[in-house]
């Protein structure tokens, strides 16, 4: 007789070991899968991977349905040709391994994801359309809403100094689309990146037979 196996883990990805302060889809990722295969386990519980806000809680996210750029595994992207080796040397980001210092990390890793997606937006441009293409329910808002958010110091939406784009007029919106266009290609891109890499995972998950699970945020964050 055989005994359906149902236990499982809860692991944040965050949590998982990184040399670069916070954990990611990358090598951690799949070993962790591989142990919870060893040890008989059926499923991987994680906390939320949306774009965290301010206070770094999984459970305040700037979208439901965005990834957390702190995710992308920077290894994948040196062995993608993204990223240089020497440019992932000498950032401090953080000097105790049992903790996340998300504020070097803030501070550190949209430069380092800026320098992937100048080589990787030209090469990827037919990948990146159809990634839009597919997502356009919520891509091409969240990518804006993070360019104006940038543009104007990363403060709430309620504090912009225009009132137009924060009311999301159309005329409003169009305007600040074509001014940021290249910031709002930037974080379509790197929603690419993340997407690309969750879904390897969960594809290897699969054929290990290991379910990923976790709950959602039941409300929506302010900002």
């Amino acid at each position: 007789m055989s005994i359906k196996r149902s236990s499982g883990i809860l692991m944040p990805i965050s949590s998982l070991p990184s040399p670069y302060g916070i954990g990611s889809l990358g090598r951690a990722a799949y070993e962790f899968v591989d142990f919870l295969e060893a040890a008989g386990q059926s499923w991987w519980q994680i906390l939320p991977v949306g774009p965290t806000s301010y206070g770094d809680s999984p459970y305040m996210s700037f979208s439901t349905f965005a990834g957390n750029p702190y995710f992308i595994d920077l290894d994948a992207l040196v062995e993608d040709g993204l990223l240089l080796p020497e440019e992932l040397s000498g950032i401090d980001w953080g000097d105790d391994p049992r903790r996340v210092d998300y504020e070097k990390i803030y501070l550190s890793r949209f430069e380092v994801l800026a320098r992937a997606a100048e080589r990787g937006i030209p090469r990827d441009r037919e990948r990146l359309s159809a990634f839009i293409g597919k997502n356009t329910s919520w891509l091409p808002d969240y990518a804006l809403y993070m360019a104006v958010k940038r543009h104007f110091g990363m403060r709430a939406w309620t504090e912009w100094d225009d009132a137009e784009i924060r009311l999301h007029k159309p005329e409003a919106v169009r305007q600040y689309r074509e001014l940021l266009a290249k910031d709002v290609e930037f974080f379509e891109y790197i929603q690419l990146l993340f997407f690309e890499q969750w879904e390897s995972l969960r594809a290897y998950a699969r054929d290990k037979g290991i379910g990923i699970i976790g709950d959602i945020p039941i409300y929506v964050a302010f900002d």
